[in-house]
Formats: C-alpha cells, sequence, structure tokens
C-alpha cells in the first residue's frame, strides 16, 4: 500500500490561515485577536492547537499575548519580514508597494555584491549547481513550481559559492523573495518577460571569473523582476476595482 503525503501539523496550517490574514490587513495591528477558547471553538480543534499556532506566530513577532488583554497583533515595524514563510504569506494577497520596494531594494543590495564574490571564490561544485538550476528553469519555465524551486536554488548557490556566513544566512530570505515574487508574477494570465537570458549572462559571469560583469548581469536580472512585480501588482490593483 502506498503511503499517502504526509499531512501538515494542524497548529502550522492554521497558523498560515491566521498569518495571512494578519500579513494582508484582515487583522490591523493592536487588534485583539479571540481569546483560546473561542477560537478553538470556532476552528474545531483543542485549546492546545490554538496555543501552538499562537506560539509559531508570535515567534515570527506577529502576535504577543498580554496578561488579562488577550492576544493582540504586533505593530509591523515588530514583525520579522525576513522570516521566509512570512514572506509567502505576504504575497499570498497584493502587498504593499512600499514593502515590494524595500524588498528589491534590500536584493539590489546583497545581490550585486554577492554574485562579485561568488565570481572569484566559485568552485567547480558551485557552478555545476548553477548550471543544472539554471537548465532546469529553461526547461520547465518560471511558470512551473520546479522551474521556480530551481529559480530558488540558482540563487541560493550564488550567496553559498561566497563563503561568508553572513550572506549565506541571508540564503532562506533571499530565496523566498525570488520565489515568491516570481510566483506572484505568473498567477496571471499575462506573464513577464522571460528573464532566463539574464540568468545564464549572470551563470556565464559568473563562469568566467568575471566580477564586474557578474555586478552588472545581478543588477540587471533584479531590476527586471522589480518591474515585472510592480506590473503585477497593477494587474491586481485593476482586478480588485473590477
Amino acid at each position: 500500500m502506498a503511503a499517502g503525503k504526509r499531512t501538515r501539523p494542524a497548529h502550522l496550517m492554521l497558523a498560515q490561515q491566521l498569518g495571512v490574514a494578519i500579513v494582508t490587513g484582515r487583522h490591523q495591528p493592536g487588534s485583539v485577536l479571540p481569546g483560546e477558547i473561542e477560537q478553538a471553538e470556532t476552528l474545531g480543534v483543542s485549546r492546545s492547537v490554538v496555543r501552538e499556532m499562537l506560539r509559531t506566530l508570535a515567534a515570527k513577532g506577529l502576535v504577543e499575548g498580554r496578561p488579562k488583554t488577550g492576544t493582540r497583533v504586533r505593530d509591523r515595524h515588530d514583525w520579522n519580514l525576513l522570516d521566509p514563510e512570512l514572506l509567502g504569506w505576504m504575497f499570498e494577497g497584493a502587498p504593499p508597494l512600499p514593502f515590494v520596494h524595500s524588498l528589491f531594494q534590500l536584493r539590489m543590495i546583497v545581490e550585486p555584491a554577492a554574485a562579485e564574490i561568488a565570481a572569484v571564490k566559485r568552485t567547480a561544485r558551485h557552478l555545476s549547481a548553477m548550471g543544472h538550476a539554471l537548465e532546469t528553469m529553461s526547461t520547465h519555465g518560471l511558470a512551473s513550481e520546479i522551474g521556480r524551486a530551481a529559480d530558488q536554488e540558482f540563487h541560493s548557490v550564488i550567496l553559498d559559492s561566497t563563503g561568508n556566513e553572513l550572506l549565506v544566512s541571508l540564503s532562506a530570505s533571499i530565496s523566498a523573495a525570488v520565489r515568491w515574487t516570481t510566483f506572484f508574477k505568473y498567477r496571471h494570465e499575462k506573464h513577464p518577460r522571460n528573464p532566463i537570458p539574464e540568468h545564464r549572462a549572470l551563470f556565464e559571469a559568473i563562469a568566467n571569473g568575471d566580477p564586474a560583469a557578474a555586478g552588472e548581469a545581478t543588477r540587471a536580472l533584479v531590476n527586471q523582476a522589480h518591474l515585472d512585480t510592480e506590473a503585477a501588482l497593477e494587474i491586481e490593483a485593476r482586478l480588485a476595482t473590477n
């Protein structure tokens, strides 16, 4: 008998649902959430599941519990916005334009510098992993889950090849930003321009050991992704008004 798909724990599924509701504005900062007993009854789960759900959200900076006043949504500046899962929740809806600007500003600061270092320090293993990811992206396209996973891997390997443990520590956040902005751009019928040529130019610059070209190729790639994400936000806005 074949094993079925492993089901995510209930508290994680519920944390995602409530987390999305918070980051997309359905629960505003400062608002007080229903108590444990009420949530347990509404959701049809035990109080222990609700407590684990709230602990998960508290670890991401989204909520905090206070004696007598209950659990409230924290101010936005308290949220762990670089948490990979929280980044995904932001793109369940249409994230605010200032957030998108900040996200791509961060990428523009980190990734070109990382690519310049990677062009000097990459190994044969890194080039092999990047090349495989690039070909997978080319074969399957970024509209597919396989293609998006390869895109994540491509960017992650670049950070890993720097050998800088602090840059490597940003890998999960940068990869999540790549994944969810790409997912967001491709969820409409009108797809953005194919970015594979920019990825290939970046790969070739790193493979050739050319830091200047690697940095420039990264800036071109990130800038195009930024423009495409803003275009997708405009589509979302038009759909919301129709």
